[in-house]
């Protein structure tokens, strides 16, 4: 099976995913940064969800304080670009499509 390019067995699983779902790049600079907000936007709901489930109480990651509650964000909202570089929920390809349509009705 053929993915990217690449044959599945060759390909990391993270290549495989991110080959599988990624977006078409387009060459219009206003598609671009419409794409990257979307993608930010997406990143940041993720963010606040993986929150609201408990992903910021990781035991151990500081030693407790100030400090851990502030990288423990750090270390979720890495997490939640992550996601969104694999493919995310598909929240960034509807915002993005969303604000497409929205610019060519200006």
């Amino acid at each position: 099976m053929e993915i990217t390019g690449r044959s599945a067995s060759s390909a990391t699983p993270q290549q495989t995913l991110a080959g599988a779902v990624a977006a078409p790049a387009g060459n219009d600079p206003q598609d671009i940064g419409l794409r990257k907000a979307a993608q930010s936007l997406e990143a940041n709901f993720l963010s606040l969800m993986l929150k609201s489930a408990g992903l910021d109480e990781v035991p151990g990651l500081g030693g407790g304080g100030e400090g851990e509650e502030q990288f423990a964000s750090f270390l979720r909202d890495e997490q939640a670009r992550l996601m969104v570089q694999a493919g995310g929920i598909g929240l960034s390809e509807q915002l993005f499509l969303a604000l497409k349509k929205g610019q060519s009705h200006a």
